[in-house]
């Protein structure tokens, strides 16, 4: 198979620096307005990744993103946000970055270039054949994150993957490739912008699905969520009024607090 570097090719757009900022914000806003549409084609391979992982965790297996820069910070801050939005177990959703924690805020050095340490990190945490590992890379030619898929496969481990490039190196290591191939980049190459809104939406797809498979939201309410700031316990309250008919906002706020969520909340009811 030929493999295309899409997102390394030159922008659409030439002389950026003698735009105006209305010309520049107008461009910018017209090509991410491509990213959910090709997403659209991209939706019977992400159907199939999320039912894989819902079968496992149903199992008690868990879900890695693993990913480097860009990619790797998507990966967890989706993984970061499970716990509170639906009241799963921190370690339910993990997000692993070439480069460890120091890497979610500063570059760290060839980290990315390193075909074993992506294993090594999933050891760490003692990766499973009951688990689903998730590699993010915008390219689809980081060695960290494919190295890592490559030894997952090795040990019978249920693989997927996110990238903006067709027929990448990276899919071809991934039981469950996703390719959402959005074109050039505005700035040539910088694929924190088309790529990275390409794959935040996907990994909104794939946590808010699953989630929501497993049963953490009733209706279409986070029933589950953890109240750690006024704002979720003003939120959890309204919706334990609206789903247990309470007309009495301190009196279904007294309950939510006492239960610690709504769904608690309701099965006290």
């Amino acid at each position: 198979m030929s493999f295309e570097r899409i997102t390394e090719k030159s922008s659409l757009y030439r002389h950026l620096d003698k735009m105006s900022v209305n010309q520049l914000l107008t461009l910018i806003n017209q090509e991410d307005q491509k990213v959910p549409a090709i997403i659209t084609y991209a939706i019977p391979q992400i159907e199939q990744l999320v039912e894989a992982i819902v079968d496992k965790m149903l199992m008690g297996g868990r879900l890695f993103y693993i990913g480097a820069g860009t990619s790797g910070r998507f990966g967890i801050v989706d993984a970061s946000e499970c716990p509170p939005t639906y009241g799963v177990p921190p370690g339910l959703v993990i997000g692993i970055i070439a480069g460890g924690e120091q890497a979610i805020t500063k570059a760290v050095e060839k980290a990315e270039d390193n075909w074993e340490q992506g294993w090594m990190d999933l050891k760490a945490y003692e990766v499973t054949t009951q688990d689903v590992v998730i590699g993010i890379a915008a390219s689809g030619t980081t060695p960290y994150v494919i190295g890592a898929l490559r030894q997952c496969r090795k040990n019978g481990i249920v693989t997927g993957s996110i990238c903006c490039n067709p027929q990448s190196p990276l899919s071809a290591e991934a039981d469950y490739p996703i390719e959402v191939v959005v074109g050039p980049e505005f700035v040539t190459g910088s694929t924190r912008m088309k790529s990275g809104t390409a794959q935040k939406l996907v990994l909104n797809m794939i946590s808010t699905a699953v989630m929501i498979q497993l049963g953490r939201v009733e209706d279409n309410k986070m029933v589950n969520m953890q109240l750690t700031n006024d704002k979720l316990v003003d939120r959890g309250t309204k919706v334990l009024m609206e789903l247990a008919k309470i007309g009495s906002y301190d009196e279904a706020k007294e309950l939510l607090l006492k239960a610690g969520s709504v769904k608690k909340a309701l099965a006290l009811l």
